[in-house]
C-alpha cells in the first residue's frame, strides 16, 4: 500500500524556494517618459520601503547625477507564485524607464505599486525633497469605500487638524474567521493600528491581506478627502519591535493553527500539557476556515433528530469500498467508530451543528453534518469553516494557550538519538523562534500551493487554481522527511471542477455539462468527483456548463447575470465565443435536448427530473479544475505517531489533518467533511498523545 515519493519532497520545495512558485504574471510595460536627466540626482545609494500584500517590501536605488544605474528589490516576503515574482520584471522596467513610473506586473497590483512607492521615495531621497509631513487636514468625517475579497469595504473616519481620531468600518462582506471574528483579523486590528501609529505603512494581516489592502486603500481615499498627503501617511514611521530571536519551553508544540492543530492543542491543554501553537499566517483557521465546514459522521444525534439510520459499520462499508486497497482498515475504522463522538466533543468546544445532508442527492445515507450558517448543497448555500475554527481559537484563548503567529517552521530540532526535542521556525523580520518540547505536532497543511510538488500527482497542474491558503506549500512534510518520516505518495488528490466567477460546479447543478470540445462526457447529476473525472478522462482539462434561463439551480442564475459570462441566440454563435468547434457543439445540445423531450437519458442515465433543455439564449460557464485536498503524506498510525520507513514511530513527532491524509481515501474523494472531520478528530487523537508522552 505505501511507498516512498516519486520525487523528493526536499528538493520540490528548495526548487520552489529558489524560483518562486509560478504564476499567471505578465512583464510590466514601461513608461514612455523616463525622468532620468543631467544633474537631478545626488550620486549615491538610497533605501526605502513601503508595504505589501505580505510584508514590508524593500527597495535600495544606486543613481549617478543623472541617472538610475541600479535597483535592489527585496519581495521574500511576499506570496510565491505572485509578489513573490516581481522582483526582476519591475527592476528592468524601472531602469528602462528610469522612472518609479511604471505599470506593475499583473495578479500583483499590490506588491508591484509598494515596489514603485518605495522606489519613489528613493528618488525623492536622491532629488533632496523633503518628506511630507503628516496632518494638516480639514477636521471632520468622511466615508470611502475600496473593494475587498467579497465587495465592498466601506470605512468611516474622523480627522482632527492635525491626526487621524476614529476609524470604523461600517459595511463589509468579508470571509468570516479570516477578515474578521478573530482578535487578530484586519476588521478587528488594523483600524485601531492605523490610529495608534498615525500611519498607513502598518503591516497587513497574512492570511487576509486583500482585506487589510482594501482597508488601508479606503482610509487613504478619506485622509485625501480631508486634504492629507496619503504618501506621507504611507512613509510615516511604524513602531515596529526590533528583530530578536526567541526560545520558548513547553511540554507540546503545535504547528499549524487549522481543525487539526487547533484541535491538537485543546486536547494536549485538556491534558494538563504546557502548549504553544505556532502559526505561519497572522490568523488562525488554515484551509478549514476556507472549507464549507462540513463534517462527515455516521450515528450522531443530528442524523436521529432528522430520522436518518447509520451506523459507523455502514460508512466504513462505503468508504471501503470506494477506496480499496489504498485504505488503513485500522485508521479508517478508528474514525468511523469515534465519528459521533468527534461530533458531540466540537459541540462542547463551542461548535454549532445545525442539520445534516446527503454526501450528494443521489446517495444515502445522509451523514455529511453542516455547521451553524451552512445552508447545505439542497438549498445551493454552502457552510461555514470558521463556524468551527472560531470557536475552537477562542477556546484556546481562554485557556492561557500561546498562540505565536507568523512563524514559518523549517526544521524539527532532534537529539542525537533521533528524538524529536522541539522546532524552529523563523519570522518575517528575519528573526528566529525555537521552542524545545518534548513532544512536536504537525498540523502545517497540505500542498497544493507548491506547484512542483503538485506536478508529481497531475500533467494538468498548470490550469489547476484553488482556494487554500497561500501557506499550504508541505513545510511539514519537508520537515519530518528530513528526521526520517515515511510519506505515502498517494496516486490522486481532490480535483473539482468549478467556475471561477459564480462558483458553479459543486452545488449539484444538473445542466448540461461538456468538455472543451463541446463533448457531453459525463451524467451530470452525480456526486462532483466523478463529473470532474468524466472531463479529465475525456483528454481536456476545462469545460462549460451550458445553461438557459429555465436552469432552476439559483447559483447557475446569479452565474447568468455577470457581465463575464458568454451567452448568444444559438449554439453556433456561443461556439464561436468559447472557441468550440460550432457543429459539435450544436450536435450535442440537439442530443441532449432530443432526450429531455424523451424523458429518459439514453446515453449517460440522469435522472428524468434533472432534464432540463436547453431553449432560447444559451449561456457558458467555464468550469476548471480547483485541487481542495492533497492526499497522501507522512504515515501515522492510531495514536498519530508518525512512522518512519520501518513502520516505526519517531519518538516524539506526531501528526494530524492534510499533511498527514493518509490511508483515509483512496483515489476518489469520498465524500464531503471527511478532510475536516478526520483532521478535527486525528489532531485530537495527536494532541492526547503527545500530552502523555514521558
Amino acid at each position: 500500500m505505501r511507498k516512498k515519493l516519486k520525487k523528493g519532497i526536499a528538493m520540490a520545495l528548495a526548487l520552489a524556494m529558489a524560483l518562486g512558485l509560478t504564476a499567471c504574471t505578465s512583464e510590466p510595460k514601461q513608461s514612455e517618459q523616463p525622468t532620468g536627466s543631467a544633474g537631478i540626482y545626488t550620486a549615491g545609494t538610497y533605501s526605502a520601503e513601503a508595504q505589501g500584500m505580505e510584508s514590508a517590501v524593500k527597495v535600495s536605488v544606486t543613481v549617478s547625477e543623472s541617472e538610475i544605474t541600479d535597483v535592489t528589490i527585496d519581495v521574500s516576503g511576499e506570496t510565491a507564485g505572485y509578489g513573490a515574482d516581481v522582483g526582476e520584471p519591475m527592476k528592468e522596467a524601472i531602469l528602462e524607464a528610469q522612472s518609479a513610473e511604471v505599470d506593475g506586473v499583473s495578479g500583483a497590483t499590490i506588491t508591484s505599486d509598494a515596489v514603485k512607492s518605495a522606489v519613489q521615495k528613493c528618488l525623492d531621497q536622491a532629488m533632496g525633497k523633503e518628506p511630507a509631513e503628516v496632518g494638516g487636514y480639514t477636521a471632520g468625517t468622511y466615508t470611502a469605500e475600496a473593494k475587498g475579497r467579497n465587495g465592498a469595504i466601506v470605512v468611516s473616519v474622523t480627522f482632527s487638524e492635525d491626526s487621524i481620531e476614529n476609524i470604523e468600518i461600517t459595511e463589509q462582506a468579508e470571509t468570516y474567521g479570516l477578515a474578521w471574528g478573530l482578535t487578530t483579523s484586519p476588521v478587528e486590528v488594523l483600524p485601531e493600528e492605523i490610529v495608534r501609529c498615525q500611519s498607513l505603512g502598518v503591516d497587513s494581516i497574512s492570511g487576509a491581506t486583500l482585506t487589510s489592502a482594501a482597508i488601508k486603500q479606503a482610509v487613504a481615499d478619506c485622509v485625501t478627502q480631508a486634504g492629507g498627503d496619503t504618501e506621507a501617511l504611507k512613509s510615516a514611521p511604524v513602531d515596529r519591535p526590533e528583530p530578536t530571536d526567541e526560545t520558548y519551553d513547553a511540554d507540546v508544540v503545535v504547528v499549524g493553527a487549522g481543525a487539526a492543530g487547533l484541535s491538537a492543542a485543546i486536547a494536549a491543554n485538556d491534558q494538563g500539557a504546557k502548549v504553544i501553537v505556532l502559526e505561519k499566517q497572522g490568523v488562525t483557521g488554515g484551509a478549514t476556515a476556507r472549507s464549507g465546514g462540513k463534517i462527515v459522521a455516521a450515528g450522531t444525534k443530528w442524523q436521529e433528530a432528522q430520522g436518518i439510520t447509520d451506523t459507523p459499520e455502514m460508512m466504513f462499508d462505503y468508504f471501503k469500498e470506494i477506496g480499496g486497497d489504498l485504505i488503513d482498515d485500522d485508521l479508517l475504522k478508528l474514525y468511523c467508530d469515534r465519528s459521533a463522538e468527534n461530533m458531540e466533543w466540537l459541540e462542547s468546544k463551542g461548535v454549532v451543528f445545525q442539520d445534516v445532508e446527503a454526501i450528494h442527492s443521489a446517495l444515502s445515507p445522509w451523514r455529511v453534518h453542516n455547521p451553524q450558517g451552512g445552508g447545505g448543497q439542497k438549498t445551493g448555500g454552502s457552510g461555514n469553516g470558521a463556524q468551527i475554527t472560531v470557536p475552537l481559537t477562542k477556546d484556546l484563548e481562554e485557556s492561557g494557550v500561546e498562540i505565536l503567529y507568523n512563524v514559518c517552521a523549517d526544521e524539527l530540532l532532534c537529539s542525537d538519538a533521533g528524538v524529536v526535542e522541539g522546532i524552529s521556525g523563523v519570522r518575517p523580520d528575519g528573526s528566529r523562534v525555537t521552542v524545545n518540547a518534548k513532544s512536536v505536532v504537525l498540523c502545517t497543511g497540505g500542498y497544493a500551493q507548491n506547484k512542483e510538488m503538485m506536478e508529481r500527482y497531475a500533467e494538468t497542474t498548470e490550469g489547476f487554481m484553488t482556494l487554500v491558503p497561500t501557506s499550504n506549500t508541505g513545510d511539514g512534510l519537508v520537515m519530518a522527511e528530513a528526521v526520517g518520516a515515511q510519506i505515502f505518495d498517494s496516486p490522486a488528490t481532490q480535483v473539482i471542477y468549478v467556475s471561477k466567477t459564480c462558483g458553479v460546479g459543486i452545488k449539484e447543478e444538473a445542466g448540461l455539462i461538456v468538455n472543451a470540445r463541446g463533448e457531453r462526457v459525463v451524467n451530470e447529476y452525480t456526486y462532483q468527483y466523478h463529473v470532474g473525472q468524466g472531463i479529465a478522462n475525456s483528454g481536456c482539462s476545462y469545460g462549460y456548463y451550458i445553461a438557459s434561463a429555465a436552469d432552476p439551480n439559483p447559483t447557475v442564475q446569479y452565474g447568468l447575470t455577470l457581465e463575464s459570462t458568454p451567452h448568444a441566440a444559438t449554439a453556433a454563435e456561443l461556439a464561436e465565443q468559447i472557441g468550440v468547434d460550432p457543429a459539435v457543439l450544436e450536435a450535442t445540445i440537439s442530443r441532449y435536448n432530443e432526450l429531455c423531450a424523451l424523458g429518459v437519458d439514453e446515453d449517460f442515465g440522469k435522472p428524468q427530473d434533472k432534464m432540463v433543455p436547453i431553449e432560447g439564449e444559451i449561456y457558458a460557464l467555464r468550469l476548471d479544475p480547483s485541487v481542495t485536498v492533497t492526499y497522501g503524506g507522512l504515515v501515522t498510525d492510531t495514536s498519530a505517531r508518525v512512522l518512519d520507513d520501518n513502520n516505526q514511530p519517531i519518538s516524539g513527532l506526531y501528526a494530524a489533518g492534510e499533511v498527514a491524509f493518509t490511508g483515509l481515501c483512496g483515489e476518489e474523494y469520498p465524500s464531503c467533511g471527511l478532510a475536516v472531520g478526520t483532521a478535527a478528530f486525528f489532531g485530537r487523537v495527536a494532541g492526547e498523545s503527545a500530552a502523555a508522552a514521558e
